[in-house]
């Protein structure tokens, strides 16, 4: 069994190895998943700052700007999804499997690139979809189902990064069974990280880019290499 002190050692110990690339990498997921979700945050935030028309033709002049406006940030929403579907999965698995790499090689930031490379790009941009989905539904149901199921799926992104053309049904599976009594340690283990997500926050983002970041991430993986060797003692992954 894991605990969060060799987690955290070890993932810093191979970050540091590797400093400057894994810097790059953990930039780019962090750009990919702030910007998508901002995104998607802004999407209840909508207003038509139309007040105080006078004249006749006000109101229809008032109605053909909103629809205007509304037609163009419907596109724009569409633009956002597409790009986070399409492209924003494809790096973060690509990330995910630079620091899965990153404890034994010397991988370039190139990896981001991999599932573009892989030949199962469709595979992996379904799987990574339905994910997102099956989180976002089971969140429909009030905040603890959808944390849960985070968790439950949290080892997906991994598999992929290392077996991209693995069945949906199998990365799922695998992944609960992974997850299976770990989900209050790994919620645990993401609360430790609160101080380093302070002092993020208070210099404006700067130790997030040069070491919280890339020391979240390779540690993160390091939880995966562990259950990843559980797995196969247990006989459940191949």
């Amino acid at each position: 069994m894991w605990t969060r002190v060799e987690l955290k050692i070890r993932g810093k110990q191979a970050f540091q190895r590797n400093y400057w690339s894994s810097v790059a990498v953990a930039l780019v997921m962090a750009i990919v998943t702030g910007a998508f979700s901002a995104s998607r945050s802004n999407s209840s935030n909508r207003s038509s700052g139309y007040e105080g028309y006078q004249g006749a033709g006000g109101w229809a002049w008032s109605i053909g700007i909103l629809l205007s406006i509304l037609v163009v940030y419907a596109l724009a929403m569409v633009i956002v999804v597409f790009l986070d579907i399409f492209i924003g999965n494809a790096l973060m698995v690509g990330g995910y499997r630079f620091f899965v790499l990153n404890q034994t090689e010397a991988p370039t930031a190139g990896t981001l690139g991999y599932v573009f490379k892989s030949g199962n790009f469709g595979n992996v941009i379904l799987i990574m979809f339905l994910k997102d989905l099956f989180t976002f539904l089971w969140s429909l149901l009030f905040v603890i189902p959808g944390i849960v199921k985070h968790y439950e799926y949290l080892m997906i992104p991994y598999i992929l990064a290392e077996n991209p053309g693995m069945r949906r049904e199998e990365a799922f599976a695998i992944s609960k069974k992974m997850m299976m009594g770990q989900k209050w340690d790994v919620f645990v283990l993401d609360l430790s990280f609160i101080g380093w997500r302070i002092l993020e926050g208070i210099t404006f983002g700067i130790v997030g880019v040069f070491y919280v970041e890339p020391y979240i991430q390779a540690t993160i993986a390091e939880l995966y290499s562990v259950n990843r060797a559980t797995a196969y003692q247990n006989g459940y992954i191949r």
